[in-house]
């Protein structure tokens, strides 16, 4: 895995209900430094869920917001937080990654 990746699609195991559409998947797009403002390096780097809920609205398609993240399944949150992380880490880094 030498080329990262700029998007990344997330199915979601608990669809999330706005209104009366249902949102099955999330696309999350690499975050540039302007996106992370407000949170610290580390607490993204260790999935901290307040960290976690500033970020991926702002690079999440659809938008989610801080509320439906809220409600989210954890399994759904933690599969998210997985690929931010992932998005930070050097080529170097993830090329000594193992791959599913």
């Amino acid at each position: 895995m030498s080329d990262k990746q700029t998007e990344k699609t997330i199915l979601l195991d608990t669809p999330i209900m706005r209104g009366k559409t249902e949102i099955t998947e999330i696309v999350l797009r690499k975050p540039q430094s302007g996106a992370l403002r407000g949170t610290r390096l580390q607490a993204i780097m260790d999935m901290d869920v307040n960290a976690m809920m500033t970020v991926i609205p702002r690079i999440s398609s659809p938008a989610l917001t801080a509320q439906e993240i809220a409600e989210m399944d954890p399994a759904d949150l933690t599969a998210m937080s997985v690929e931010v992380v992932t998005f930070l880490l050097k080529k170097s880094v993830l090329a000594g990654l193992p791959t599913a």
